[in-house]
């Protein structure tokens, strides 16, 4: 198309907004959302806006890369995508023969499109059980905990509208654009907003009821709310007695958790508990939007089911208003074992995958932490190539230091990556990948409504290829190439086929979409064993792990002398970036130029920092340094830091200041984990702050 315009979806973050690309003589020139769409209707974020920014920055990679000089000096020769590939399919083949197919890991990244199923794919294909995401600290602790409790994930039916909304541990104002725009409609047609957040943002700044418990003791308010709610009679008698399994022994477990009792671990009034526990039970219907930050403490999982069991019995499951499942358009399922080839990799391979301890038996994926521990120790086995597909572990994973020592201990890695960061800085081979302008595809957000979106090309920029592009040139020269369609739109073919369309038809018609079911619909039945909700999980017994939600015993918070680290270190993500990306790009970056944290002005006072002033903030495990900003809604406890934090404009520097404010630095990767999924303390951690004596951020 010379000139015109494309339907397509924004990919710079996985929520799946519509977006309008308009052509000038076949070159993008505007983007603007799509007000068809059904999700954003016309609306986009500041990412979204900045689309061709990224498309067109000229410090984009566009040709494949070869190191020359020693890892993370920067030195770099361009070279062809056969000699590229050839490398790549050599040193993975040599390894595979010397030292199995598990001697090679992938690492995805945040991307949560297609691309991440085509590398499940490649790596099921290749053999490996060593595939790894970020799926233990994002969703996957939500997602995995619905599904053990009620059978499906549950969405807010904010549309109907509910009379109470809790957003509980999310920012979505920053990071679940389309959501937050249905939440304000629905606040304006009356809703009670209440958030539970020990930080400060827009939610909070906006909510009727604010509720700051002391970060990562979540899982005591929503067990102490259960409490009330129980002890009350506020439940909903007919649905538990007809429909759930367990209560009885809810009822006992959740005794002892008293809202008095629970005041003195998680900070917040005894009768704020008792307030916002009625206000939940009986301003009905209910819905609860959760966040991001229940997934990132070890009691992730059992957060999760404590807040399922909430919803169910209370009534607030299932019904108009209330959090409701959704039946997808009819596609070829990601996860499914026909796309992501899972079952091709026989159980004793599996059985090798790296992990730390005993997770639960329905995950498949390797531990990030302990796969970086087997790249340094070469325990249980040796890792000697890693592919990693559009991530930043540098930044994204806990104990940084520990993760540079492992990618410099690998013998051959590859990235992939739209630009030089400072984790591609120490690759052996450097593939540059296409912008979501570039490649076709369907974009099904993962915890959005149902729906099905149209991604389409509209120009390529220099070299650069797709993630299933690249794949399918390494599947060809690794002897697995019938594992892969020949083009990308065959496979996504393959992905609609079950609603009898053509991806050339789907041009089209753009949007598919799924509806609501309410539990009416089902008769109140739910696709678990016992076809009801399962309060207390016999699955999870079996499995040998708590039936019933309850608090890990093993803190950060007992290993640490409170004194010498008298604060509570939380983070956030922030609105112009997604996890480490976007530094580079000019707009983003003028709306949030320095990394900062967020400090209440009285304890800022008492540390002898005046707001705009870099601060030091220091762990046991590291320090790091951000500007001081203060906020009066802040807990004088708690400190709000920014995350993945880098410089790309620092030119001269190979690896960018990667640990000068990268929060990741102050966090380690040490056990106790999450039982369940391996999760490491992410937030909730005792820290100190303090006027640097010299100046860090340059």
């Amino acid at each position: 198309m010379e000139d015109g315009f494309l339907r397509t979806t924004c990919g710079i973050c996985q929520i799946g907004c519509g977006a309008l690309v308009h052509l000038k003589k076949g070159k993008p020139v505007k983007i603007e959302g799509d007000p068809l769409h059904p999700l954003n209707k016309g609306k986009l974020c500041q990412k979204g806006y900045a689309s061709l920014e990224y498309l067109y920055h000229p410090k984009r990679l566009t040709k494949p890369l070869k190191r020359i000089g020693a890892r993370g000096q920067g030195k770099w020769v361009d070279i062809s995508w056969d000699e590229a590939l050839s490398i790549i399919a050599d040193k993975f083949m040599e390894h595979k023969k010397a030292f199995g197919p598990e001697s090679v890991a992938f690492i995805r990244g945040a991307a949560k499109g297609l691309q991440d199923s085509y590398l499940t794919r490649f790596a099921n294909a290749f053999g490996s059980p060593n595939i790894t995401s970020m799926a233990h600290v994002c969703f996957i602790p939500r997602y995995t905990a619905s599904m053990i409790t009620y059978g499906f994930y549950a969405i807010p039916d904010l549309d109907y509208p509910p009379k109470t909304i809790f957003v509980w541990g999310g920012n979505i104002s920053d990071t679940l654009f389309h959501v937050y725009e249905r939440l304000c409609t629905a606040v304006r047609k009356g809703a009670c907003l209440i958030a539970v957040d020990p930080g400060s943002n827009r939610i909070t700044k906006e909510a009727k009821i604010v509720v700051k418990p002391k970060p990562g003791t979540d899982l005591y308010l929503i067990l102490a709310m259960l409490n009330v709610i129980i002890k009350e009679g506020l439940f909903d008698k007919n649905f538990v007695e007809q429909h759930t399994t367990g209560f009885q022994e809810l009822v006992n477990h959740v005794s002892s958790y008293t809202p008095e009792q629970v005041s003195k671990i998680t900070w917040i009034p005894a009768d704020t508990i008792v307030r916002i526990a009625r206000i939940y039970a009986l301003n009905k219907p209910s819905a609860i939007q959760w966040g991001n930050g229940i997934d990132h403490t070890p009691d992730n999982f059992q957060t999760a089911r404590a807040i399922c069991i909430l919803r169910a019995i209370t009534g607030n499951l299932g019904i108009p208003g209330g959090d409701i499942q959704w039946k997808n358009p009819a596609l070829i399922e990601r996860g499914s074992a026909i796309f992501s080839l899972h079952d091709r990799i026989p159980p004793e391979v599996r059985a090798k995958r790296i992990i730390a301890g005993k997770t639960l038996p329905n995950q498949f994926y390797a531990l990030p932490q302990a796969l970086i521990e087997a790249m340094i120790t070469y325990v249980p086995y040796p890792i000697k190539s890693c592919y990693i597909q559009g991530c930043n572990p540098l930044l994204t994973y806990p104990n940084p230091l520990k993760v540079r020592q492992a990618l410099e201990a690998v013998d051959f890695l590859v990235v992939s990556d739209m630009f030089m960061t400072p984790t591609v800085s120490l690759a052996d081979v450097v593939l540059p990948v296409a912008t979501y302008l570039e490649f076709d595809s369907i974009v099904t957000a993962p915890y959005s409504l149902a729906v099905a979106s149209i991604q389409q090309k509209a120009i390529r920029i220099g070299e650069c290829r797709s993630d299933y592009e690249i794949l399918k040139g390494l599947a060809d020269r690794l002897g697995i190439a019938n594992t892969f369609w020949s083009t990308e739109e065959e496979c996504l073919d393959f992905i609609l086929s079950p609603s009898s369309i053509t991806f050339a038809q789907f041009r089209n018609i753009a949007v598919l979409e799924g509806r609501k079911i309410y539990r009416d619909d089902v008769q109140n039945t739910f696709p678990t064993p016992s076809g009801k909700v399962e309060i207390y999980s016999t699955t999870l017994e079996s499995w040998g792990f708590p039936p019933l939600p309850e608090p890990s015993t093993g803190t950060e918070i007992n290993n640490i002398n409170q004194d010498d680290y008298p604060l509570i270190l939380t983070s956030t993500k922030v609105g112009p970036y997604r996890h480490s990306g976007g530094r580079q790009i000019t707009t983003l970056r003028n709306a949030h130029p320095l990394p900062r944290v967020i400090i209440h002005p009285d304890t800022a006072r008492a540390f002898g920092i005046s707001e705009g002033e870099l601060v030091t903030i220091e762990t046991r495990h590291g320090c790091i340094t951000q500007k001081a900003f203060f906020d009066d809604d802040m807990h004088p406890c708690v400190i709000l830091a920014d995350f993945a934090w880098w410089f790309p404009e620092r030119e001269s520097d190979p690896m960018y200041g990667w640990d000068e404010s990268n929060l990741n630095m102050l966090i380690h990767d040490d056990p106790p984990f999450g039982a369940e999924l391996g999760t490491p303390r992410l937030r909730g951690i005792h820290c100190r702050i303090a006027k640097p004596s010299i100046s860090i951020i340059r």
